[in-house]
């Protein structure tokens, strides 16, 4: 006798009626590959294509930015779907807004983000410990 399916078949038994808890388990890893691929792949792409669609909506006259062919410049005007970018004193470039790979931060601007990302962390931890503390707090009431 044998375990495969299709040999049983070849050999002329006929398979056994399969219960539907096995087609679930049969399908599990392909379920379970789709998860991966899904937090792996797309999700941190489309984190990506909303983070530089952000930066293109915001850009502003003034704002130093690199193209994606390498040109660095600061933002003359800025137009519906173009920007045009001052790349010398006599120099101006007009570039589409999906053209622009990155914008520059001054160092402010980037003291500023440091800040504000060591305030939301920070912000995060001490919350977590005040609820903590209160449930610890209501609990030593409750015995008592």
């Amino acid at each position: 006798m044998s375990f495969i399916p299709f040999l049983q078949a070849a050999e002329g038994a006929a398979p056994s009626a399969s219960a539907p808890g096995s087609m679930l388990v049969s399908f599990f890893p392909v379920i379970l590959i789709i998860v991966v691929f899904y937090f792996l792949m797309i999700r941190p792409q489309s984190k990506k294509q909303k983070e530089t669609e952000r930066m293109l909506n915001a850009l502003k006259k003034g704002d130093k930015v690199i193209t994606i062919g390498g040109i660095h410049g600061v933002v003359s005007s800025v137009k519906e779907n173009t920007v045009i970018v001052k790349v010398d004193d006599d120099c101006k470039i007009e570039f589409n807004r999906t053209a622009i790979s990155t914008v520059e931060l001054s160092d402010e601007e980037k003291a500023k983000l440091a800040q504000a990302q060591a305030a939301k962390k920070s912000k995060g931890f001490f919350k977590s410990k005040k609820s903590e503390e209160k449930i610890e707090s209501e609990k030593t009431s409750d015995k008592e």
